[in-house]
């Protein structure tokens, strides 16, 4: 079984030995591209090496033009999260900031006593979202990043950010926004908190956040094809798999962020941006089973992946996803230490260390839209399909 795939791996290139795999999981793909997705990317490392490095679909579905390549960028929406919160747990480690320090001693404009409010719902226009029935108001000024980064910190989901005149406009919205329920009392995934995370780095260092990931991340693992592409773009970028055909800009996206926020603050956010193909996803994914060399040390790791925050299938590490009992969720058919995250465009990076292996995942399934999208059952399917051909 899993010593037989080491050996073949090891007597065949990846690209050989990743269609020999599982019959199973190519079955999958197969029938995943296009009906699914156009555009797909898979990366397995199991032990320390990639044993399964496949690619299909085409970044042209309808003339079935462009095929694929394995340095094809995808948008990695809340991927983005993870990189952006090793950032973050670096200058930790360095001092420069400390987890449990208010967020206002960096950005004091998030200060103040504000109000508990429904907020607007994302995925339909005229309506909102109440997460708590509770009123009053809660003090900005105490929030963690802790909570930021445990998402319980109150701050509502999403804010309409991109309906703001320019970058200043959203970015001054993110500060000055309400909270939709009180701090420490459940889980609210929440964008904001990390668009505020990223701020907070780029005030500390007086730099966009896109040059702090590039200099403490993509350089010391050695990124090929990792990055943010700044708005507005002035150069044509063909080689990246396009995403949704936007309402709000009346056109096809295509090198450039998917994630409306995200685009009006200039393509670079902590919490979505970056762009990057499953062999840079998987190799970040590795760095945590390599007891964070070369970036994080090993008790951050470890404290990065406990658990910090749970509600009832929900559980919260800092910064990730973990596993979670729910058959349906895209971590189940891993080991219950699995940790990860997913993107909305389609993308995700599972590391399971009981098994020691890395799944980076990327789809542009939101190129048919944000509703019947079989991007969840997809991911278990392939999931699953894995961990069987691992025995």
């Amino acid at each position: 079984t899993a010593q037989k795939w080491t050996n073949t791996c090891s007597m065949t290139n990846t690209k050989t030995f990743s269609k020999t795999f599982s019959p199973a999981l190519n079955e999958i793909i197969a029938e995943a591209v296009p009906t699914t997705t156009p555009a797909l990317q898979l990366v397995v490392r199991w032990r320390g090496e990639p044993i399964v490095d496949q690619v299909a679909g085409w970044l042209d579905p309808e003339t079935k033009t462009r095929p694929v390549r394995r340095d094809t960028q995808f948008d990695m929406a809340s991927v983005t999260k993870l990189f952006a919160t090793t950032a973050f747990m670096h200058f930790c480690e360095a001092g420069l900031l400390n987890l449990y320090q208010p967020v206002a001693e960096i950005l004091p404009e998030f200060s103040g006593k504000r109000p508990i409010r429904p907020y607007e719902n994302p995925l339909q226009s005229n309506d909102f979202v109440t997460v708590s029935d509770q009123t009053g108001e809660i003090d900005a000024g105490k929030i963690t990043f802790y909570d930021l980064l445990t998402h319980q910190s109150g701050l509502p989901a999403w804010r309409p950010l991109f309906r703001q005149a320019d970058r200043e406009e959203a970015r001054r919205m993110a500060l000055q926004t309400f909270f939709s329920y009180p701090t420490g009392t459940r889980i609210v995934y929440s964008d904001i908190g990390l668009i505020l995370l990223g701020m907070a780095m780029e005030r500390l260092t007086g730099e966009r956040l896109d040059q702090t990931i590039h200099k403490e991340i993509v350089l010391p693992l050695g990124l090929q094809r990792t990055r943010y592409y700044r708005l507005p773009q002035r150069k044509v970028v063909v080689n990246v798999a396009p995403t949704e055909l936007c309402k709000w800009r009346q056109r096809r996206v295509a090198a450039e962020v998917h994630d409306e926020n995200a685009a009006r603050l200039g393509g670079v956010s902590g919490h979505a941006g970056l762009f990057s193909t499953a062999r840079d996803v998987a190799r970040f994914g590795q760095m945590f089973l390599d007891n964070g060399a070369p970036i994080l040390q090993p008790e951050t790791i470890t404290l990065m992946r406990q658990v910090h925050a749970q509600s009832d299938e929900v559980r919260r590490g800092i910064g990730f996803a973990l596993w979670s009992p729910d058959p349906e969720a895209s971590s189940n058919p891993f080991s219950p230490a699995t940790f990860g995250h997913t993107g909305f465009t389609g993308t995700s990076l599972w590391i399971d260390p009981q098994r020691q292996l890395v799944v980076a995942l990327l789809t542009n399934d939101v190129y048919h839209g944000r509703t019947d999208r079989g991007i969840g059952p997809l991911r278990v399917k392939i999931h699953r399909a894995i961990v069987e051909a691992l025995g």
